[in-house]
């Protein structure tokens, strides 16, 4: 393992519960192992892109009800390819060259467990999304 692997791996949090068995595919093994904990490393990181996000589609966001903040949490991570398209490098820059190279074997069913892991973070994080002018107020 080179230095920028082993420096990789040794910034990454370790999950308790993300664990690995024999019986497990390919890609949840990789989702495990790889996924998960970059995305939690990340976490803070989509949060402030997130809000970046609503800020740059006008605020539109905060105006919604609970249903249609989810459905917007969705729309944003599986219709709006820019969006996704960045999740997605802010992940894969995280990889080892040996996690890439397994990545590209199966791209398409990693970015779909990817994105939906992205997804759920950002919907139980969903508290933190709260208009400018509240936080100001508080």
């Amino acid at each position: 393992m080179n230095k920028r692997s082993e420096d990789l791996h040794a910034i990454r949090p370790v999950i308790a519960s993300a664990k690995i068995y024999d019986t497990m595919s390919a890609d949840e093994k990789f989702q495990n192992k790889t996924l998960r904990p970059i995305i939690k490393m990340q976490h803070n990181l989509f949060i402030a892109v997130f809000n970046n996000y609503i800020v740059k589609r006008k605020n539109v966001f905060y105006e919604l009800s609970l249903q249609k903040q989810l459905d917007y949490i969705d729309n944003a991570i599986h219709k709006d390819m820019k969006f996704r398209n960045s999740i997605k490098g802010m992940i894969i820059g995280q990889f080892t060259i040996e996690e890439y190279e397994t990545y590209i074997l199966n791209s398409s069913a990693l970015n779909k467990r990817m994105m939906n892991i992205v997804k759920n973070r950002l919907i139980n994080s969903i508290q933190l999304f709260v208009k400018p002018e509240v936080l100001k107020a508080v």
